[in-house]
This record gives structure tokens, sequence and C-alpha cells, in this order.
């Protein structure tokens, strides 16, 4: 099998159909507009399943109901799994980055196999009842590199998923809720496509203030000013971003962050000159976020200041520990401020 077109008058199950009796091991790659979905089997059986339409957010709501059973999946595990894995599979690569994160899982013991098995189950199911709900589009079938095998979880029957996709997709019908996907317009298949709209999907939010209270925005919005140097500072206290933001906004452009736990991929995404991080957030503290920078490569060197009241000697000895650049204590004034940003940006 190679190059193909699906339609109404050659649907998709059909397609799928033949691979399943021809008992083929290889990724069925397909695209319908700029959406891109991998369907990859072994000798007929559906491994695993995926798209391009945020992968990793998908992987990340399903691993949190996952944690509800197992207690050891913390937050910081999840955000680990992202920091390592979400970025877009070399050229060469025959398997998905999110199929990897769950084998990591696994060797770490954070995941059994049945666990595993359960959860690409459920997530095959969203993202194959997506791909019915396009109509017309492309696909490509990729013979698996036996040299470079995936680990097998699971095996699961797939005309019974196709099934009850179908299924779940007219009732979604009957009682008006749009498909998952739009169907869109027949387009060449192409490889960059699969990250597109996830790119879009996962760029960073901003911290918006209204009366006192702090809320995420979906929307991007513009750093205060742009300058040579961005900052981002982390903290779940809305009237400390906004001092920061006082201090600072005229001579840099400002990435304030409420939410520690999105904290990561946003300061990943927007890679800033020096990170003021507070100590004590809800959820995941300080030295936690700190300690994970580090270990991306990208942030070794990058200065991480930690912004807290506790000073005393253990509270500065765990800050160096996680790879702190330098200790800020609160409350602080501007000049304070202004000679720390200084000294870390020469």
């Amino acid at each position: 099998m190679g190059h193909y077109t699906f339609s109404r008058e050659l649907p998709l199950p059909r397609l799928l159909n033949q691979l399943i009796d021809s008992q083929l091991d290889g990724c069925l790659h397909l695209s319908g507009g700029v959406v891109s979905w991998m369907v990859y089997l072994k000798r007929g059986k559906l491994i695993y399943a995926t798209n391009s339409i945020d992968p990793f957010g998908r992987f990340d709501r399903y691993l949190r109901r996952l944690s509800i059973q197992i207690p050891s999946l913390v937050s910081a595990i999840r955000i680990q799994v992202r920091l390592l894995f979400e970025a877009p599979a070399e050229a060469s690569s025959f398997i998905c980055r999110d199929y990897e994160a769950i084998d990591w899982l696994v060797k770490q013991r954070h995941l059994t196999s049945a666990q595993a098995a359960l959860l690409i189950e459920e997530l095959a199911k969203e993202v194959l009842e997506s791909l019915l709900s396009v109509q017309e589009g492309n696909c490509e079938w990729i013979p698996s590199d036996q040299n470079h095998a995936p680990p097998v979880f699971c095996q699961l029957d797939l005309p019974s998923l196709l099934e009850f996709c179908q299924s779940r997709l007219r009732q979604r019908q009957a009682v008006g809720l749009p498909p998952s996907v739009k169907e869109t317009r027949p387009t060449s298949f192409n490889p960059t496509s699969a990250y597109s709209l996830s790119t879009l999907a996962q760029q960073p939010s901003s911290v918006a203030h209204t009366n006192g209270r702090s809320a995420t925005v979906d929307k991007p919005i513009a750093p205060t000013r742009k300058s040579s140097y961005t900052i981002a500072c982390v903290d779940d206290s809305p009237s400390i971003l906004k001092t920061i933001n006082s201090f600072l906004g005229d001579e840099f452009s400002i990435i304030m962050i409420n939410d520690p736990v999105k904290a990561l991929m946003q300061i990943i995404r927007s890679k800033p000159d020096l990170v003021l991080l507070d100590v004590t957030m809800p959820n995941l503290d300080g030295y936690e976020l700190c300690s994970l920078l580090r270990k991306h490569p990208s942030f070794r060197q990058t200065p991480v200041v930690m912004v807290t009241s506790n000073t005393g000697l253990i509270d500065r000895a765990k800050a160096k520990l996680v790879g702190s650049s330098g200790f800020l204590a609160k409350p602080f004034t501007q000049p304070d401020l202004v000679k720390m940003v200084f000294k870390h940006l020469q």
C-alpha cells in the first residue's frame, strides 16, 4: 500500500479493513486539511493512534484521570514527561513522541503494562472518533522498521474500536454536538503538518487581572514592552506579579505566570533570559520547578532567582541544591529587584 485518497466513494473504514485483512506491520499516516493522524498496526491489530491536535494536551488529560487510581502519578511526573517528550519527532523516527512517553512511564515504573494498555485504548477511542468525522483526505502507508520496533503494550481489535467510535459519533450528531474535527478539503500528505495545530494550541497563556483576582487567558498577550531581554515571573500572587511588572516593565519584556503547574511549559516555549521564581506555591513549589528546569538542556545556564520570604540558611541551601542562581527576599524594593536582575543579565 502506498499513497491513497479516501473519500465518500472510497471511505476510510474500507481502507482500514484492507490493512486489517493484510495483517501488516506499520503506520497509516493520514491527513485531512491541516490535521494529521497516525494509526500504528501490528499484524492487523492496533497498537497506538494519535493525531496532531495537541497530542500532549490530550495525553496529560488522560494521565490526570489515571492519577486518581495511581497516587504516585503526581503533577511533577506529568510535567517531567512533557519536558522530556513534548517535541516533534525526528523525520526518521517511526514512532511518535507520546508513545515514547508511555514507554518511559512504564520503564520508570510509574505505570504497569496493564495500565499503559488501558491508557492507549482510551486515547485511541478519542483519536479514531476524530478521524472518522473527516470524509476526505490522503493517507500513506509506512512499513515498520523491524530493527527499531517499538514495545507493544496491547494489540487492540480495530474493527470493534471503529464500531464503538462510529456509534459514539452518531450519538453526538443525534444530539446536535459537532464532530471532534471539522471536515476539511483533501490536501497532499505533508509530514510537517502533523505539528501545526499542536504548535498553535500550545502557545503560552498570559495572566490577566480583574478586581485583584488572577485568571489565565487563552489568547497570548504581548509582553509589556519589547526589549532585548525577556523575564518570566512565576508567582501565584497577582499582587506580586503586578509589583514586578511595575518595577521592570518599562525596561524588559515581562511574562507573568500565576499557575506553577503550567509554568514549566510556558517558560520552555517563551525561552526567557531570566526567571523569577516564587518558592511557596500550591501543587508545585519553586524548588521542584527549578529542579525540573535545570534538567532541560536549554535551561541549564539560564539565571533562575528564587523569590521568597523564607530567608533561613536551610532555605538558601535548598535553593542552591536545585540549581538556583540567586535569592531575593520578600518584601523587596525596586532597587533590590533591579540590582538582582542586572547582576544576572550582564
